[in-house]
């Protein structure tokens, strides 16, 4: 449907939207400008209509208020333009019906857990000492080894101690224990099931409503009570949230309220496809900008997150994520924001105006997934069998760009000069597990080689500048059976299974030893200076030394003193593993020490 967007945007409105439900009454709004009419409809859970109610126009806002506790009371507005009457659900909805056809009015306060109002994000001041650790909601605690009494549920995080088979305590406490700072968690708010098919929540429906999927009877709730297990044990909690499109334009309830507005069409009129999803929300408008930053205020406030990792963050303009960003901070001072610096095709926004790695300095506050460290550590996601520096490929290319991670000294063509705008990864949800791509790009080649290969990449990401970035289960090998994208398969393949962090066990210890190393002694490292040799290097910062040997060659720097050595082929830990006068770095492996004499 064409409409005049001129004239449209001068009528846009910078009040509350949607319903704000109290135990007097509630009180419902929705813009629409170039409606004639709206009538409120008051549903019971079996989607008989109890009640219906005109709405007053107040400049292109439709208002009702309807006195009396509506808690739980399902709702829609049936809005008519050009003599057609369509209902819809509201797209500011706090929560929905399993199918999306009802919003439900909720009063927040009467679904907070007990504790809930001393609960506060964590106290997180520095962006650049993050350990992310990426998880889906449902993989989490969907293998059948692993004890959990509320499998694929948000209850599943509060389970005090669950247990795999080889009786190890996993889940929450695991995850605290291997010293990450916070959790991202993949799409929880409302998400179409796609006909019942897995998925890990990237067909957003309702930006507001935690998914019915992973709660059991009252969402809200529910998903306080995770980030409150999370936060007590000094973990933040980042939601990943999917601006850039809806799963389904036609029965949006963005469409359906207002056609024509919310999404980017093409010179032709139709839909454009930068998502690579079938539509883009356009972030740009002024009521699209208006819903993301209040969807996103409103989530900070009410959900005490502590963060927010954005989903194709390249289909967002610029304005509106500086928008967001200046009242976010308002909210929590300390709060992370960061995102994927692409799209997933060709967009009709401006490039200059979009949110993508070129644009970077553009927002100095918010990080980028630093695809070129990913690919230059183990070859390219689009390639299975294209290597990186740790599985064959320590040419000069790849090892300027890990110089580049580790020093903080990036190139003048580089996308950011600012450690602080890095988030640097080799494995998420998307493409193979690191494990998977290991160990197809060096066919042939011994589980060892393949074991020495992660561990010199996970020595590479918590060692160098910026943040840190891993997915669960990478610190134990995890596997999906050498599928790269595996958003539609189901649980045997996409859930973590837990077992594997007891059989890897000294590959989970290496990965904690890494982290600690990260923690404690990152600070102290002050400038790094490199020197190569052979294929390999050596990065010397203060009193510390970080040697790396990607081929079979091993490395006996000629440096005087006596070190204690954290970190060798084998083992890492933050307190020293032993004391040595002559350093030797093993090859296909890692070295870190500290000079004491």
């Amino acid at each position: 449907m064409m409409i005049d967007l001129d004239y449209i945007e001068t009528q846009a409105f910078d009040g509350a939207l949607g319903a704000k439900c109290t135990e007097k009454g509630t009180e419902f709004r929705f813009w629409q400008p170039l409606a004639d009419r709206a009538e409120l409809r008051l549903y019971d859970e079996d989607g008989v209509l109890i009640k219906s109610a005109a709405m007053r126009n107040k400049n292109g806002v439709f208002e009702c208020r309807v006195k009396g506790d509506l808690d739980g009371v399902y709702y829609g507005f049936a809005v008519t333009q050009n003599g057609e009457t369509v209902e819809t659900a509201d797209p500011y909805a706090k929560s929905v019906t399993t199918d999306g056809r009802f919003s439900i009015a909720a009063n927040m306060r009467r679904h907070a857990p007990k504790g809930w109002t001393g609960d506060r994000p964590i106290s997180f001041s520095n962006p650049e000492s993050a350990v992310i650790c990426e998880l889906s909601v449902r993989d989490f605690s969907m293998d059948e080894q692993a004890k959990f009494v509320n499998k694929g549920k948000f209850a599943a995080f509060c389970e005090q101690k669950p247990q795999n088979s080889h009786r190890a305590v996993i889940g929450l406490p695991y995850i605290q224990k291997l010293g990450a700072t916070h959790i991202q968690l993949m799409p929880m708010f409302d998400f179409d099931l796609d006909g019942g098919e897995y998925n890990w929540g990237y067909n957003p429906r309702f930006y507001n409503a935690p998914s019915a999927y992973y709660a059991q009877e009252d969402g809200i709730a529910e998903l306080r009570e995770l980030i409150m297990a999370a936060h007590k044990k000094g973990l933040g909690v980042v939601a990943d949230v999917v601006y850039n499109h809806v799963y389904d334009v036609e029965s949006s309830a963005f469409e359906k309220i207002f056609p024509g507005y919310y999404f980017r069409t093409d010179e032709n009129g139709r839909l454009s496809n930068g998502s690579g999803c079938g539509n883009e929300f356009a972030s740009e408008r002024l009521m699209a900008r208006n819903f993301i930053v209040d969807s996103l205020c409103f989530l900070a406030r009410e959900y005490h997150l502590d963060g927010f990792r954005f989903d194709l963050m390249g289909l967002l303009d610029i304005e509106t994520l500086r928008e967001a960003e200046s009242v976010l901070r308002g909210i929590n001072p300390d709060i992370l924001l960061y995102g994927e610096g692409w799209t997933g095709g060709g967009s009709p926004l401006d490039e200059s105006r979009r949110a993508v790695l070129k644009n970077a300095r553009e927002l100095p506050n918010f990080a980028f997934f630093n695809d070129t460290f990913r690919d230059s550590v183990k070859g390219s996601v689009f390639g299975a069998k294209d290597l990186g520096y740790v599985n064959g490929a320590a040419d000069d290319w790849h090892y300027e760009q890990i110089n580049a991670a580790l020093s903080g000294g990036y190139p003048e063509d580089f996308w950011t000069s600012d450690p602080l705008q890095t988030l640097n990864y080799v494995e998420c949800h998307d493409n193979f597990t690191l494990f998977d791509k290991l160990n197809i790009s060096l066919d042939g080649a011994n589980i060892e080689r393949v074991i020495q290969a992660d561990k010199m990449a996970a020595a590479l990401i918590f060692l160098s500048r910026g943040s840190a970035f891993f997915q669960l289960g990478q610190e134990f090998l995890r596997t999906k059976n050498g599928l790269p994208n595996t958003y539609n398969s189901p649980d045997t393949v996409n859930s973590i299974k837990w077992d594997m962090a007891t059989e890897n066990r000294d590959i989970v210890e290496y990965y904690r030893g890494l982290i600690a190393i990260r923690k404690r002694y990152l600070p102290e490292f002050g400038e790094r200076v490199f020197e190569k040799t052979g294929r390999g290097f050596i990065m010397t910062a203060g009193d510390f030394v970080l040697i790396v040997s990607p081929t079979d060659e091993n490395i006996t720097p000629e440096l005087d003193g006596v070190f204690k050595v954290y970190a060798d082929k084998e083992r890492a830990s933050d307190k020293p593993l032993y004391t040595a006068k002559r350093l030797f770095c093993a090859g296909n492996s890692i070295l870190f020490a500290r000079k004491v004499k």
